[in-house]
């Protein structure tokens, strides 16, 4: 049985971790907190953690990836993509009016986490512009929230499993502001795992700290991969914490971390002066939507 650690049941993280194991023997362990997530796996009350990253319309989530990076030292066994569809979710009794139609003059509140809520801000404005956001630990906890609070006119942005598993009614479906709405999650833990489906490519994420006395630095370090002609398909720089002006670069490289061009690759960047740390490298699963 394989223990994984996840954030709340009906979250989107759920759902996704649903769609990559589900035909296999896990055992899932919910929290509230992202950080109790990560602290799972790395206390090793769980074998595996499931970490979204990054979303098509918010980009980076900056917060867990630092946890990645400052927190803990848990290498990324596994990347895939997911649609994070997104519902309003509610007691239909609440919000009828004599035709027995919907009346969104009724909502009080929305509830959500604060990358679920930023991605509907055009459904909400147009029409709830009245109600009050609040921002949630994750989306699962909003419909908890809405369901504990019934009469009160709340409602919640979440998933079609969330609203089954507090028996609430999806009041409108796929509210995002865009059709092509997709978050990466990564499954980190200590060793790699067998994922029955075959993967579409393979990844290697490194991270690199330059050497702060070696001018035009960075220009070096992907010249190193270019005439590789090593594809990166992310890049992205973040404060080390250290000192202000200090940043450490995100790479996400497409091939695995034993070929012979990125090995040459990493050697030559740490003989430029920079640091390199290893965080990850997996197999990449993409989001077939033909057998979804």
């Amino acid at each position: 049985m394989i223990r994984i650690a996840a954030l709340p049941s009906g979250s989107v993280s759920h759902e996704a971790l649903l769609h990559l194991l589900g035909d296999q023997e896990i055992e899932i362990t919910h929290h509230k907190l992202i950080a109790d997530v990560f602290l799972s796996t790395a206390e090793g009350k769980t074998d595996y953690s499931v970490i979204p990253i990054e979303n098509t319309i918010e980009g980076s989530v900056s917060l867990h990836m630092d946890w990645l990076v400052h927190e803990v030292d848990i290498p990324m066994q596994a990347e895939w993509v997911y649609p994070s569809i997104q519902n309003l979710i509610g007691n239909r009794s609440e919000f009828g009016n004599e035709k027995n139609e919907l009346d969104y003059s009724g909502v009080q509140k929305v509830l959500s986490h604060p990358v679920a809520m930023a991605q509907c801000l055009h459904f909400i404005r147009k029409e709830m512009p009245h109600a009050e956001l609040e921002h949630v630990g994750s989306t699962a906890e909003a419909v908890e929230m809405v369901s504990k609070n019934a009469g009160k006119g709340w409602t919640a942005i979440g998933t079609s499993l969330g609203a089954l598993r507090y028996n609430l009614d999806i009041l409108a479906d796929r509210v995002t502001d865009h059709d092509n709405n997709y978050t990466r999650f990564v499954l980190i833990g200590p060793q790699p795992i067998q994922i029955a489906r075959a993967e579409d490519h393979t990844k290697t994420s490194i991270l690199v700290t330059l050497s702060e006395d070696f001018a035009g630095a960075l220009h070096q370090v992907l010249a190193t991969f270019s005439w590789r002609k090593l594809n990166l398909s992310r890049i992205e720089s973040r404060p080390t914490k250290k000192k202000l002006g200090s940043y450490y670069f995100y790479l996400d490289v497409l091939a695995p971390q034993d070929s012979i061009l990125l090995t040459a690759a990493l050697e030559e960047i740490t003989a430029l002066g920079c640091q390199v740390r290893i965080l990850g490298s997996y197999p990449c699963f993409e989001y077939n939507v033909v057998s979804k």
